[in-house]
């Protein structure tokens, strides 16, 4: 789905092609009303003081929530820049298009951030982290699973191989002398909503899920329980530094040429996350204008999103420690190699 931020919010409302959609079937009408409010095409772009356009990339799900309120104010003119807007379901696909100049700044795991900056000899550099911890396991049915000891021999299904949820569940396992390998056996899907459609259909699962699709699947299956936190149990093993999902990552020559605009965009996240945080059913509304979820569903999700914005030396010091932490795991979680000191944008 692409649609120009200064364009009719309501365009958000139209089914993201190709990319499956979580049908929750809740009233829309504050939704509805909240977009009514916002069509109005923003200006900023095009008055003398407009600091340029960004090609903003993000993912469905907490990257793009954490976006929300920067979107609406881009689309009321009232940032000092305008956005135009693509969100897509899978990194992997997002990804390829910050390097090729689709989008200019982008939501990624954290760690195919670190692969893009391999891959690409240097050429994206980590703005923020956005997303901390989100990932739970649930159990439909019988709750058999009360610790991380009784994964094992278990089926998962879940959504995110070769990123956060993969990378994270395996050092999970690895502190409790599991491999996911030959412990567990994962069950992966394309999509969040493929998940969610595989354990309607099976009398008993165990899944792994981030917010906000463990709201959506909870209200759509009944005796889907959580039973197991994972950012609880990677703290608790007391190596790995903090659990980062997600930042954001600009292309090099964008930054270059645009510092007064990157750092007035990571200004403008900032206060989105915090008003987010701090105005959750308001924030709702624009989660469902932008066609994330459904508003009631992110009202309930959000607060258990970690929505944050993290920057400057906290963000490096935070980042590297959970970067060697996948890198002691897997060396190729990180694209082989640990990202040097020109990786982190620390504003100075």
């Amino acid at each position: 789905m692409k649609k120009r931020i200064l364009a009719v919010m309501a365009c958000a409302l139209l089914a993201l092609s190709g990319c499956a959609k979580a049908n929750v079937n809740e009233s829309s009408t504050s939704a509805e009303s909240s977009v009514a409010e916002s069509t109005q095409p923003g200006t900023t772009g095009e008055n003398e003081e407009s600091l340029g356009s960004i090609k903003l990339g993000g993912l469905k799900g907490p990257t793009s929530i954490g976006l929300v309120k920067l979107l609406d104010d881009a689309n009321k003119g009232s940032l000092a820049y305008s956005v135009d807007f693509d969100m897509e379901t899978a990194p992997d696909v997002m990804a390829p298009k910050l390097l090729n100049g689709e989008v200019d700044i982008a939501a990624l795991p954290v760690n195919m951030g670190s692969v893009l900056f391999n891959n690409s000899d240097g050429k994206v550099t980590m703005l923020d982290i956005s997303t901390l911890g989100i990932l739970y396991i649930l159990e439909k049915g019988d709750q058999s699973i009360k610790s991380v000891e009784d994964l094992k021999g278990k089926t998962i299904i879940a959504h995110g191989q070769g990123a956060t949820p993969e990378y994270s569940l395996s050092y999970i396992l690895s502190g409790h002398g599991m491999d996911i390998n030959t412990d567990v056996t994962m069950d992966w899907k394309s999509s969040a909503d493929e998940v969610l459609a595989t354990i309607e259909n099976t009398d008993n699962a165990v899944v792994m899920l981030p917010q906000p699709f463990v709201t959506v699947a909870q209200t759509k299956v009944q005796n889907l329980n959580t039973v197991l936190d994972l950012t609880k149990e990677w703290d608790a093993l007391g190596t790995g530094g903090k659990l980062i999902t997600a930042g954001l990552f600009v292309r090099n020559d964008f930054l270059e040429s645009n510092k007064e605009l990157v750092d007035e965009f990571i200004a403008n996240y900032t206060d989105s996350v915090k008003w987010i945080n701090e105005n959750v059913e308001e924030a709702s509304k624009l989660v469902e204008a932008n066609d994330i979820i459904k508003a009631p569903i992110a009202a309930k999700a959000i607060p258990y999103c970690n929505l944050v914005s993290i920057t400057g030396d906290e963000m490096k010091s935070a980042t590297e420690d959970y970067l060697m932490t996948l890198f002691n795991l897997n060396p190729k979680s990180v694209g082989g190699a640990l990202p040097g000191e020109e990786f982190y944008y620390t504003g100075k």
